[in-house]
């Protein structure tokens, strides 16, 4: 199926936040998912579906100044 992850359509396999992380080989530590600008708790990754069209966005918190 074909979403939006960071602005970027892709193909994906993964029907879950979880498998989509697993997919992608993107680490778990430090980051939060939002689902359709609705950010997906951790405990919840592996029980939320992902449908052809959403948008995920793949966030790192960032320090600066």
């Amino acid at each position: 199926m074909r979403v939006s992850i960071n602005g970027v359509a892709q193909a994906i396999d993964a029907t879950t936040i979880g498998a989509l992380l697993d997919e992608l080989a993107h680490g778990t530590d430090h980051i939060a998912v939002a689902l359709n600008q609705n950010v997906v708790p951790r405990a919840r990754w592996n029980e939320t579906p992902i449908k052809a069209g959403d948008a995920i966005e793949i966030l790192t918190p960032r320090q600066g100044g």
